[in-house]
Parts: structure tokens; sequence; C-alpha cells
């Protein structure tokens, strides 16, 4: 679900993994992993990671890479189409986890993401921890360019989701400001929105 792209991490750049969560390795669901780029990050560092998303095309390909980097027995890449609202909890990956990512979790298609962050809030595991990175500013580079468009907060997200806050913690919502290349080599500042969920007890 995210657009194309290197499949170099993008959290390895941008948020590394193992100074946000603090969590030793685990199970990890990627969310819309678009190239893989996250997914490999963390299996190369122990995580048996699920990596979803709406393309097959995106989910065969990082099969490949998956084998051809040895990780075939830690990463596991699923089809999933979380728009399909009508059936979310058969469509949303079975299981516990220790991690969900939800980086840049953007779609073309009507996906309700406040229902899936919800949805992925409650497949933690006690003590797991949800990490959602979204937009927070336009770049040059971007398709659209609409001047009024509004980047939800990491407050507005974490409020959407109507979590129980006797159960699930907000422990980072952040809006930090990063130096992005785009695809023609320019350089520009632009906005990250971080927000990160610890589930407390069930």
């Amino acid at each position: 679900m995210r657009a194309s792209g290197s499949s170099n991490s993008k959290v390895a750049r941008r948020c590394p993994l193992s100074r946000v969560t603090g969590l030793p390795p685990g199970d990890a669901l990627d969310l819309g992993c678009g190239n893989g780029g996250d997914a490999l990050w963390l299996a190369r560092r122990g995580w048996h990671v699920t990596a979803v998303d709406i393309s097959a095309v995106a989910v065969e390909r990082l099969a490949g890479l998956a084998r051809s980097h040895g990780l075939g027995d830690r990463l596991t890449s699923v089809q999933h189409d979380l728009a399909v609202q009508h059936d979310l909890h058969g469509s949303f990956p079975q299981g516990e986890f220790d991690l969900i990512c939800a980086h840049y979790l953007h779609t073309p298609f009507d996906l309700d993401r406040a229902t899936v962050l919800r949805r992925a809030a409650h497949a933690l595991r006690v003590g797991g921890q949800l990490l959602v990175v979204d937009h927070g500013s336009t770049a040059p580079w971007s398709w659209n360019q609409d001047p009024d468009v509004h980047y939800p907060t990491p407050v507005e997200v974490a409020a959407g989701t109507d979590l129980d806050p006797a159960t699930w913690t907000v422990e980072r919502a952040e809006s930090p400001r990063r130096i992005a290349t785009g695809p023609d080599g320019r350089t520009a500042e632009v906005t990250d929105h971080v927000l990160l969920i610890r589930r407390g007890r069930r």
C-alpha cells in the first residue's frame, strides 16, 4: 500500500526500530509492506515477520527477495486487502504480534485506517507495540500539491483508534523533521508523524 521505491528500509534511515521500540526480536507484522524494506530490515535482526500488502506483485517480489537474502524462514509475505470493510477480520492477518508497523499506510482505495489500526492494536501481545509513521508535510515532488491538504497529527490518529487508555498507552506522538531525497535527486526538509502505542494488558 506504499508507493514503490527502494527495498532499503525506510525505518533504518528515518526511525530505527531498535531505538524506537526497545523490544527484543519476536513476531512482527508489517502492514502495507510495499517493496519490503522494513520487513527485510526486521528479519535481518532476528524478527519473524509477516508482511502484507494489497499487491500480489509486491508480496511475490518480497518473497523472492527474502529467499535470495537467506531470510525465507523468517519472513512470510501475504496478500491482504485491508480496504475490504465488510471482511476486515477475515482479511486482517491472524495471530498475535510483539510489533506491528504501519508506515506510510496510504492507498487510493477506500481504506478506513482507524479501523485497521484499532484491529492492529488488538492483535498486539501484552507489552507489544504499534508503530505508525505517516507523512506530516508535502514534499516538492509529491503528486498531491493541494495547499489545503490536512495531515492528521499523531494525537489525532491515536484519538481516531478509540482505544481504551487503561489497556493501551501512547508512548510517543511526535512530528520530527528530516531531509528527504526525491526520485529526481532533489532534497527537501519534510515532516513525519510518528505514533507509538504500547499494549499494557488484555
